[in-house]
């Protein structure tokens, strides 16, 4: 009988297991280590949601995204954050055709699959609402008229957690748009070891060029994310994830808890990560899993939290400590 349920699972998933297995296997070409960040770039495209990147410069978060976009057969555009970043210059404007007296609308950098933001906190506060917009609707509205952006459009933000000079924290309500926050941390040894034996060996055209990744087959990727979207949630756990959500509200030690957004976010990253595991349902451990990427940028620690040496991670794993796990969800 857990033959035939296997089985079951792999033909339901049989493209997401497909599309996964060459994520992994082409990115780790270019890529050395770094395998939960790539999991979650990828859970984040499948699941139509933001993600933004924490991390140290020089630790390959921009060359992830734009192998990802070279993997997945899609647009990459790339925008540096900087404090005259002016909207117009991302969204694009509306300029006068030459020798007539029409105008017409220029698409800036936002019109494209993959949009990687380079240290988005260094955009001031109104290029950074200008993007709202687009995460929220995928849509640019200029002088009234509505452009849709691409289907397949996903912001990828990144931002350094150490260098605070210059910059314009990300109000609660941009942070609410990225369906994940990543930390992208430091290789290990032995991977930064790789990193410098496969630099050595390169002819000078950089690591992606020389990689000559191939594009996964065409309609592969928008049956994964039908598959994903179709993973079996049981009533309990619907209760579970609003549990999660609720009880950080209340929590003791934070000041802003996760919002009705955050809990669907919750459910929908828990799903890709049961995909993850080839299960066509959902299980507790699924969304333990979510809790972190998904919940850390949309709570809020009280102040005298913080100075306890409280961090948002610390926090939300004594929620989900706090919340009893139901006993009938599927297993």
């Amino acid at each position: 009988m857990s033959e035939e349920i296997s089985f079951t699972h792999a033909e339901t998933l049989r493209a997401t297991q497909e599309l996964i297995s060459q994520v992994r296997t082409e990115l780790g070409r270019v890529i050395a280590g770094q395998n939960d960040v790539i999991e979650q770039v990828i859970m984040a495209v499948l699941c139509q949601g933001h993600a933004l990147l924490e991390g140290v410069p020089g630790i390959a978060k921009t060359l992830t995204v734009k192998t990802l976009g070279r993997l997945l057969g899609l647009g990459f555009q790339r925008v540096q954050a900087t404090p005259d970043l002016m909207p117009a210059d991302i969204l694009g404007t509306t300029i006068l055709k030459p020798g007539t007296d029409t105008f017409t609308f220029h698409h800036g950098a936002v019109f494209t699959d993959l949009l990687l933001v380079d240290e988005i906190n260094r955009m001031p506060p109104r290029t950074q609402a200008a993007l709202l917009e687009c995460m929220e609707e995928r849509q640019v509205t200029a002088d009234g008229v509505r452009h849709a952006l691409p289907s397949w459009f996903t912001v990828f933000a990144t931002q350094n957690p150490v260098d605070f000079e210059g910059t314009y924290p990300l109000p609660e309500a941009q942070l609410d748009r990225f369906l994940l926050k990543i930390r992208v941390s430091y290789p290990s040894e032995s991977e930064e070891l790789q990193i410098l034996q496969r630099h050595h060996a390169s002819g000078g055209a950089g690591l992606l060029e020389e990689a000559a990744i191939v594009p996964v087959s065409e309609g592969l990727l928008a049956a994964a994310r039908a598959e994903v979207r179709a993973i079996r949630v049981e009533p309990e756990l619907y209760g579970y994830i609003v549990a999660i959500a609720r009880r950080t509200r209340e929590w003791p030690t934070l000041l802003l808890g996760a919002s009705p957004r955050a809990a669907l976010s919750l459910m929908l990253v828990a799903q890709a990560a049961a995909a993850f595991e080839g299960r066509d349902y959902l299980v507790p451990d699924d969304v333990k899993r979510a809790v972190l990427p998904v919940l850390r940028h949309r709570v809020m620690l009280k102040p005298e939290a913080e100075l306890e040496g409280f961090d948002a991670d610390r926090v939300l794993t004594d929620v989900i400590a706090g919340v009893p796990v139901p006993r009938d969800a599927a297993k």
